[in-house]
């Protein structure tokens, strides 16, 4: 495994994907299963949820994204995103990350001092779960990217794996072998974005 540096500098987002994994589904679970259990949220209020969908399920899902797009783009566009579809199909599993709306919103009433903050600090936990699955599956030689076909597919999903009405859909994350290398990344001066004081 990387050291998290190394995880952060290596973290991209990875579109070319194949099926195979370079490690087991039983390590990966264990790995997402930490990472749930440990990455902090607001006053420990543990709104993040996480779906792990393999095999038919990950493939169900992708074929639901497919389906709820074909009724919206047009037809001389579809072929562009039926591609793209099929990128993330190609992988081996996706993660899909759900906040809580009935936890924050029960946080927010038992601190209405707060209530506002409630609903600003949930998706900064959830993105902070995100990131951390994201780097850690990395530095397990998995690529992986963030998508965000939420709302249109909110319900459908729930309802095909049964998840409670008041989980709402922040993101998915298709992931599996990489079989590209990513886009060239562009920086900005470190200077412009970070500046250090009391030195």
């Amino acid at each position: 495994m990387k050291t998290i540096i190394k995880a952060i500098k290596d973290r991209r987002s990875i579109y070319s994907i194949s099926s195979a994994s370079p490690i087991t589904d039983e390590h990966l679970i264990d790995l997402v299963s930490a990472t749930v259990r440990h990455v902090p949220s607001a006053f420990n209020m543990q709104d993040q949820k996480v779906v792990l969908l393999l095999g038919k399920d990950h493939a169900a899902l992708w074929s639901i994204v497919m389906e709820t797009l074909r009724k919206i783009v047009p037809p001389a566009a579809f072929p562009k995103t039926e591609a793209k579809i099929k990128s993330f199909a190609a992988g081996h599993g996706t993660l899909l990350f759900f906040t809580d709306v009935d936890v924050v919103e029960g946080m927010a009433k038992q601190f209405p001092l707060y209530a506002d903050n409630f609903r600003m600090w949930s998706p900064q936990g959830n993105g902070m779960l995100q990131y951390a699955i994201w780097a850690l599956i990395e530095s397990e030689a998995l690529g992986a990217s963030l998508q965000h076909y939420n709302p249109l597919i909110d319900d459908e999903v729930k309802a095909r794996w049964k998840l409670p009405a008041s989980w709402k859909l922040m993101a998915e994350m298709p992931f599996g072998t990489p079989t590209g290398k990513p886009d060239k990344k562009e920086f900005q001066p470190t200077e412009s974005r970070f500046k250090i004081f009391g030195k």
